[in-house]
């Protein structure tokens, strides 16, 4: 199975996690999961985080073909415009989009000046789709639970699994949100910890439980607590 090359950013204002995914043979690369900065008390936002990826981009000469969301994020607003506007490329989210955008716009009485149709997005993808980053065979995995519309995204030996999954030692996502599911959430766990072994998992938010270093990569084997890695790293 291909390994592409996986470059991280890490925005710790939000825990979260930003990849680079690149396919070295063809020099075509997807981003997940952009941070567009937001300062709470001021309400201003910045392009930090967003710059220092096109920084890379640009830096190693890459061609962005992609930018995949896993879901809507509560915790940090999206780069995805401000890095197409840079660097081109195409922007990705679950077609379970729709539901969530439906909650939301009756939870805040929208009016029809909110589109719920997901075309503020330029590819929606259902469970099961394929898609390409050079040479790299991309595959959609709808898991829902923390969202409705939440999605893993495997490229060659790597997932990104969104928030369904954290680090072994800090579980996974919340799942009180509106349309979040404890149940369908373990169900999406389990469909991941299903792939093989050595499947590398690349989670979106780190919280360094306890202080720990920043830790964002392990494997499918390496989530369960009865493997070693688990016991020598995290207990």
């Amino acid at each position: 199975m291909t390994s592409p090359h996986v470059t991280h950013f890490f925005d710790a204002a939000t825990y979260t996690l930003t990849y680079v995914v690149t396919d070295t043979a063809t020099g075509e690369c997807a981003i997940i999961d952009p941070v567009l900065n937001l300062d709470y008390a001021s309400g201003a936002i910045g392009t930090e985080s967003a710059d220092q990826v096109i920084a890379y981009i640009k830096e190693h000469d890459l061609n962005l073909a992609l930018i995949l969301e896993t879901h809507i994020h509560a915790d940090h607003l999206s780069s995805a415009p401000y890095l197409q506007k840079h660097l081109g490329g195409r922007i990705v989210i679950g077609s379970r989009i729709t539901t969530v955008q439906d909650t939301f716009g009756t939870i805040f009485d929208e009016d029809e000046g909110f589109r719920r149709d997901g075309s503020q997005f330029d590819v929606m993808l259902s469970d099961g789709d394929t898609f390409q980053v050079g040479a790299l065979n991309g595959n959609a995995l709808h898991v829902p639970g923390h969202t409705p519309a939440c999605m893993a995204y495997q490229l060659g030996d790597a997932l990104f699994a969104g928030d369904t999954l954290f680090m072994p030692d800090a579980g996974t996502a919340r799942c009180d949100f509106p349309g979040g599911d404890a149940r369908t959430l373990y169900e999406s766990c389990q469909r991941l910890l299903a792939l093989p072994d050595d499947m590398r998992v690349f989670v979106c938010h780190d919280y360094q439980p306890d202080g720990r270093p920043l830790a964002f990569e392990s494997t499918v084997a390496q989530q369960s607590p009865q493997h070693p890695c688990w016991r020598r790293h995290f207990s």
